[in-house]
């Protein structure tokens, strides 16, 4: 397993794809927005407001809860998986992570990348509220441990991902 952690467009999307096609065995990936894209409309407890924050409530930190633990379950039962993720809680993200997975081989991967970087390709993708990029680029790293650091500020998403790969068991 290997969990890319990283704001809003800091290159986890590209990189989660350059690692299905550097190691050697299938991958599947999944992350923060397979599961909101999976969701209802509304209910969900996420809101996205207009300044690029981000709010969840105890509605999608149970659907997130279950997500967890299906992504987790299917580790166990043998597949290989890069999750992209997005840290809004910081270490407390990380620790629902941690104790799904307990007992699984997992690599953590911190993906950062330039506030103003990450930025200009938020508008470029126009798919994401304004201002969610600079608003996450640190804010997700604090007080997250990693195994791994790799940073798309001026690096290429293929040479993150074999940089990633050297370290996958």
């Amino acid at each position: 397993m290997i969990v890319l952690n990283g704001g809003s467009s800091s290159g986890k999307s590209g990189i989660a794809r350059c690692l299905q096609s550097v190691l050697p065995d299938p991958w599947l990936t999944l992350g923060t927005d397979t599961l909101i894209e999976a969701m209802p409309a509304s209910g969900t407890g996420i809101d996205f407001s207009s300044d690029g924050s981000v709010t969840v409530g105890p509605a999608f930190r149970e659907l997130e809860r279950a997500w967890i633990a299906g992504v987790a379950a299917m580790a166990a039962a043998g597949a290989r998986i890069v999750v992209d993720e997005v840290f809004l809680g910081g270490p407390d993200s990380q620790s629902r992570w941690r104790e799904a997975l307990r007992g699984s081989s997992v690599l953590w991967v911190g993906v950062h990348c330039d506030a103003e970087v990450a930025a200009a390709r938020e508008v470029a993708r126009g798919d994401r509220v304004t201002g969610m990029a600079a608003r996450q680029a640190e804010l997700v790293h604090k007080g997250v441990t990693y195994d791994v650091e790799v940073d798309t500020t001026h690096t290429e998403s293929l040479t993150c991902a074999r940089e990633i790969a050297r370290h996958v068991a």
